[in-house]
């Protein structure tokens, strides 16, 4: 996958089947729109592109209101749209001035003038332009005055419901990790950098790796989670707790005992066990913690 900073690095060369949007968790919906361009661009000798905006707009639009946290970090995206198949990802920064521009500009400046639109492919709930003025039946004219083909794609449905990236995020922060899983296609993962903690978790034979995260970055519900670590290309299984204060992250990787302070993991989501429990000592700690792997470990195996 090619990827672009800006519009202006954009020089295509080819016929471009493009699509728009955030593309935050890259779900299965977002999955089927990219495989619909790839199928599309083998047809028309083309490539499929991807444009995308950094910062998301809500953020850049509503500075005093920072509360979206997002399912992927801009690396974690990347990652999921290259393994998804995309050929061409353009990452716009999204400004203040940029959110000004109407929609007939946004088709006729950014999409047929920079990027030689070909080939338009948009959501079922697709607006573009100043205040999401802009409509498919806008596209729709549009697409005959400057010669491009658009096509509209329905919602992606699982369980008879349409799938969403604001249904996702709903779900994790529910701590729903079994049918964000679904919708999302895959595990649901944060990456963090291993920092120090209190080491309560040494002194009971529980050491755990405390993690740091983008700040932007959505957590699941506080309590325990089974998760898949994965270190130096490793797959390890672990027990994750989220804490009601600062839903601090620490993970217990089972049969492991390196010291990895500094060190970047990545964590999967594969099933909640239980919500946050307070305990009396130290003593009723461990004796659950005990508990919890016991468990984890009978899921890991199952």
């Amino acid at each position: 996958m090619k990827i672009y900073n800006s519009l202006e690095e954009f020089k295509p060369d080819f016929n471009t089947i493009v699509t728009i949007g955030t593309f935050d968790g890259v779900h299965i919906g977002h999955k089927y729109i990219i495989n619909h361009l790839n199928n599309i661009a083998k047809n028309e000798g083309g490539e499929s592109v991807l444009l995308t905006f950094h910062p998301h707009p809500r953020h850049v639009l509503y500075p005093e209101n920072q509360d979206l946290k997002l399912i992927d970090t801009l690396e974690e995206k990347k990652e999921k749209l290259a393994a998804a198949g995309l050929q061409n990802l353009i990452i716009h920064p999204f400004t203040s001035i940029f959110a000004k521009t109407k929609s007939i500009n946004f088709v006729r400046d950014i999409l047929v003038n920079k990027m030689s639109l070909h080939y338009l492919v948009v959501g079922h709930d697709h607006h573009f332009g100043k205040n999401r003025e802009g409509t498919f039946k806008d596209l729709n004219s549009l697409s005959k005055t400057y010669d491009f083909t658009v096509d509209q794609i329905p919602a992606q449905a699982k369980d008879e419901i349409a799938v969403s990236s604001t249904k996702i995020r709903n779900l994790i922060a529910l701590g729903d990790i079994d049918k964000s899983n679904n919708y999302l296609g895959l595990e649901f993962g944060l990456s963090g950098t291993v920092v120090h903690g209190d080491k309560l978790g040494r002194t009971i034979n529980y050491p755990t790796a405390n993690l740091a995260i983008e700040k932007n970055k959505i957590v699941p519900k506080t309590g325990v989670y089974l998760v898949k670590v994965i270190f130096n290309s490793q797959e390890l299984f672990g027990m994750l707790n989220i804490g009601v204060q600062n839903k601090k992250i620490e993970v217990h990787i089972f049969d492991f005992s390196q010291n990895i302070y500094g060190e970047k993991l990545k964590i999967n989501f594969v099933k909640r066990m239980r919500d946050e429990q307070q305990f009396i000592d130290a003593n009723a700690l461990k004796a659950q913690l005990k508990i919890d792997e016991e468990n984890c470990r009978k899921n890991v195996l199952s």
